[in-house]
């Protein structure tokens, strides 16, 4: 799915567009045990819950795509015959009006996932949607298709803070708190996946409120397939692959173009609102090696070490290898947090032996915001 397929969808879920009639779901504790059922018509509630349960479903088509929002691909043969792909059918084709078939579905999901020490409650829903045709002009038309899916999240249930409140009966106020609040989703999925403006059984899309947190137990349960690495392993596995290949050719400016060439990229791809999702090539990571010097052996070598990690021909993502907003050097004493767009700033010299890393101060330099100068650059 691209940009512009979430958005559409994501858009839906209003009161006033979507189809969804009945919102299910579970109560669980932290013993894995059922509370309570959750079968409620979204036409019996009043305006504020309504809103409030659609927007929980709506939090699965949020954040990153590549990172917060992950394809998740079936087999083809799990497509002709799984269990874990009849149960996801089996819910899709129900219209989850059964309620043997979401409770075998809240049972996998119960059994396998880990919350820690959170109550939480498992959602679905299922939504039809009659996609409208584009014109040249990209002006809907009449629908000529039906896109059916179901949405599911997993939202922790918290303990309400103590706040003061008004009480009109007695005209005071006094401390209370709700007993329980439904937080946002931590994981979620849309089946199936909405790629090229129409249903892609071989894809789910997943949510994860935490790019570093794949949830294995859950993707292992009710997806049962291979995953995809998390960001944290992306950015990891990059980093690893430049040091094993490069070796003591891995210098700071070596680093500060690979960091400025990168973000540049997701600058400039934000900035074209494209819609489909940014991928940078292994070759392309190599240029930037070569133009720094980087000798053929060596990027040759980091080809074969990204290939180990990350498979050949990988398409990464570059929000997931560096951290866009922040360019951080670490040394034995010493963190420094530089400006990305002024990390060209930073350079290194040996001086008498000794390893410095040098920064032009400027006129403006501060300690803990306490305005200092620098001794020897001014008459005293």
């Amino acid at each position: 799915m691209n940009q512009k397929e979430l958005n559409e969808l994501r858009r839906r879920l209003r009161p006033e567009k979507c189809a969804v009639k009945c919102v299910y779901g579970c109560y669980v504790n932290t013993k894995k045990e059922i509370i309570s059922y959750l079968d409620e018509p979204l036409g019996r509630m009043n305006g504020q819950e309504e809103e409030k349960y659609l927007g929980l479903l709506k939090k699965t088509m949020s954040g990153a795509l590549g990172r917060n929002l992950i394809d998740v691909v079936f087999s083809t043969e799990q497509v002709m015959d799984s269990d874990e792909y009849r149960l996801l059918s089996a819910l899709r084709e129900s219209e989850l009006k059964s309620g043997e078939i979401r409770e075998e579905f809240y049972r996998k999901v119960i059994d396998a996932l880990d919350m820690g020490d959170s109550n939480y409650l498992i959602l679905l829903a299922y939504d039809t949607y009659d996609v409208p045709k584009r014109g040249k002009d990209d002006l809907e038309q009449d629908s000529d298709s039906v896109y059916r899916y179901i949405l599911c999240c997993v939202c922790p249930v918290k303990d309400g803070k103590m706040e003061l409140g008004y009480f009109a009966g007695e005209n005071e106020f006094h401390s209370c708190a709700p007993e329980q609040i439904v937080a946002a989703p931590e994981l979620g999925f849309l089946f199936p996946a909405f790629d090229n403006r129409a249903a892609n059984i071989y894809n789910v899309l997943f949510y994860t409120r935490s790019a570093g947190d794949l949830h294995q137990d859950f993707l292992d349960a009710v997806f049962h397939t291979e995953p995809p690495m998390s960001a944290a392993e992306q950015r990891e596995a990059f980093a690893s692959a430049l040091t094993a290949a490069l070796e003591d050719a891995c210098h700071l400016e070596v680093a500060q173009a690979l960091h400025e060439r990168l973000r540049e990229k997701i600058e400039s791809h934000r900035e074209s609102k494209d819609p489909e999702p940014l991928t940078v090539t292994v070759r392309e990571v190599e240029d930037i090696l070569m133009q720094q010097g980087v000798s053929q052996e060596r990027t040759e070598s980091f080809r074969r070490e990204c290939a180990d990690r990350f498979g050949e021909n990988a398409a990464l993502n570059p929000d997931n290898l560096i951290d866009s907003k922040r360019f951080e050097i670490k040394t034995g004493e010493v963190t420094l947090t530089v400006d990305p767009a002024a990390s060209y700033l930073v350079e290194t010299r040996v001086i008498d032996g000794v390893k410095y890393l040098l920064i032009p101060a400027g006129n403006d330099v501060e300690v803990n915001g306490l305005a200092v100068g620098i001794r020897g650059g001014e008459e005293e």
